[in-house]
């Protein structure tokens, strides 16, 4: 008699979004009935594998679940291995942006690493169709289904007044500090809108550090902490400024999107297989300050269109971008 599907997560603890994945996958897996849990490792295990004791499936679980990042020898040999991709950091066209250290770091240790965990695994998961194909490109030509993340459309939810703008009409980021993300162009975009609008950001520490000196229509929200604090951020605004130049896949997005808010953002990357142009959100040339400038204006001036996309932006969630739909594929 087989046993019953229960999956092992095997992880380690980086507070970044691939925790809030873990989570929230092994939340909605135990949900439907199939039994799951995690065992952290601690940080170093990336970067000094060898000082970490390998844990043992427990005696229950009868597949491990990895993401790609995890080093190859904590890969368990008893139980059948899907290993996740979360990222398209191996993308040639982020060179210029990652600097001397973290270009060796991810060509001379994370990428011969992850070209094993991916060729050793059982079943291979990438995040986008984008990432599946920078990977398969750079790393190693392995079958890859594509599972998009999803989120909790019952926290990630539009305001209970939906459809009313503000004055000055409210754009905000969320997202890491980085020129990778984009934050360079914020203070040039809003410079150019005026005072009709105004962006809130979450720079913090990271922002001071590089010495910004921001328009006054830019406010800092500083690090938000916990998704309570993000929705409120969210729903307080009219649309999402996102103007990155690389995602793996943009749960941020995703996120605003299921709030009800427009995306506008560069089609590059995985964002096109999110964002809808015209529809859930304006995509536009990568680092154009002048079409993310002309962007914010159309949501701002055309009431009906802004009306329609959000409420496609939410639509867009709700069809394929959920919890549920994530736990079942």
């Amino acid at each position: 008699m087989s046993k019953q599907i229960a999956v092992w997560f095997q992880t380690v603890k980086t507070n970044t979004g691939t925790d809030v994945f873990t989570e929230r996958l092994v939340n909605g897996l135990n949900e439907i009935g199939i039994r799951a849990e995690i065992t952290w490792l601690p940080l170093r295990a990336e970067y000094a594998p060898w000082t970490v004791p390998i844990p043992q499936p427990p005696e229950w679980a009868t597949i491990a679940h990895v993401n790609t990042w995890l080093h190859s020898r904590f890969l368990p040999k008893q139980i059948p291995v899907i290993a996740t991709l979360h990222h398209s950091i191996h993308d040639p066209t982020l060179q210029p942006y990652k600097g001397f250290a973290r270009s060796a770091y991810h060509r001379w240790w994370i990428a011969p690493n992850e070209r094993r965990v991916m060729q050793k695994a059982d079943r291979v998961v990438a995040v986008s169709h984008f990432a599946a194909k920078i990977a398969q490109e750079i790393l190693t030509d392995v079958p890859m289904n594509v599972i998009y993340n999803g989120v909790d459309t019952t926290i990630f939810r539009p305001p209970v007044e939906t459809g009313k703008r503000h004055n000055p009409f409210r754009l905000v980021y969320i997202g890491n500090w980085k020129k990778l993300k984009g934050v360079d162009l914020l203070a040039p975009i809003m410079r150019e809108l005026g005072d009709e609008f105004e962006l809130s950001y979450t720079g913090g520490p990271a922002a001071k550090a590089e010495r910004l000196h921001p328009p006054s229509n830019m406010h800092d929200l500083g690090r938000l902490k916990g998704p309570d604090e993000v929705v409120a951020a969210l729903q307080s605004a009219d649309a999402l400024l996102f103007p990155s130049r690389s995602e793996g896949f943009p749960l941020g997005a995703v996120e605003a999107m299921a709030c009800g808010l427009p995306v506008i953002t560069a089609q590059v990357s995985s964002m096109p297989e999110v964002v809808e142009n015209n529809i859930s959100g304006m995509l536009c040339p990568s680092e154009d300050i002048e079409s993310l400038v002309a962007a914010c204006r159309i949501l701002m001036d055309d009431v009906p269109k802004y009306a329609f996309m959000t409420k496609s932006a939410r639509d867009r969630v709700l069809k394929d971008l959920t919890i549920e739909s994530m736990v079942e594929k």
